[in-house]
């Protein structure tokens, strides 16, 4: 199970690696199992500036769902549910992380793969990669929670485009949609990926998660509270702010301590 969803650390950034190249890293059960379990874990690492998501090899990020394996894991209602529950948990955590994410995606990117890639902050796709949600032609439905994820990411109305014509769309067209945030050459993928990693993780990481936080808080339309709008001027109490002015001051790198 621990090769299905593999982790990779590089100081303070990790990569979650989708590790099924021989099946362009379609998930299985199992994997939805170990992404959430992976997710959860590094979200409690307080080292950890920026988690990278990708899939093994240069051909996929991920299709979405194994499809040989619904005869044995959801051939009825009462398996998809099960399964549901455990792609639900692996969403759930992707949300819940306050650790900034970013997709690095090469090739295909469908389906569940999709939905993983939309929990991300930042994207990064290559020119030949591909993404749709095709689940109309398997006479599947996208509940509630994984659809969230794609009208989050492209607006109800795109998200209903998407899905009821099933088409398969090209980077350009991704990039237009808000799919993605960035194209690159497919060469250059996984450079700019990690690059963008980099500057996340030189940057103020309680900074990161405020502003995490807030944007979330402004999808409610209820009103701010006064405690809330407060809340805004913690950051100048904080180690972190007083390292990154005088350091701007002298000219210097800040080296942020997340305090």
């Amino acid at each position: 199970m621990t090769d299905a969803v593999l982790v990779e650390r590089d100081g303070d950034i990790a990569t979650v690696i989708f590790n099924r190249p021989d099946k362009l890293n379609a998930f299985t059960k199992v994997m939805w199992a170990r992404l959430a379990s992976v997710i959860e874990e590094l979200s409690q690492d307080t080292g950890l500036r920026c988690i990278v998501l990708r899939g093994a090899g240069d051909r996929a990020f991920s299709p979405g769902n194994d499809i040989s394996e619904f005869a044995v894991e959801r051939s009825n209602s009462v398996q998809a549910e099960a399964y549901g529950r455990l792609m639900n948990t692996a969403i759930a955590a992707l949300c819940a992380c306050s650790i900034p994410k970013v997709a690095m995606i090469k090739g295909v990117c469908v389906g569940g793969g999709l939905e993983i890639a939309g929990l991300c902050d930042i994207r990064i796709c290559g020119e030949s990669s591909r993404f749709g949600a095709p689940i109309s032609k398997l006479g599947l439905v996208m509940g509630y929670q994984e659809i969230s994820a794609l009208r989050d990411l492209v607006g109800a109305a795109g998200a209903l485009e998407i899905l009821l014509e099933g088409r398969i769309l090209d980077a350009p067209e991704a990039l237009q949609k808000g799919i993605v945030s960035r194209i690159v050459a497919d060469d250059a993928v996984e450079a700019e990926a990690m690059a963008t990693a980099r500057r996340i993780a030189e940057g103020a990481p309680l900074v990161h998660r405020w502003h995490r936080k807030f944007l979330d808080r402004l999808a409610d339309p209820s009103p701010l509270s006064e405690e809330e709008i407060k809340e805004a001027y913690a950051c100048y109490d904080t180690e972190d702010f007083k390292t990154g002015y005088q350091a701007f001051l002298d000219k210097k790198k800040p080296d942020f301590k997340g305090r």
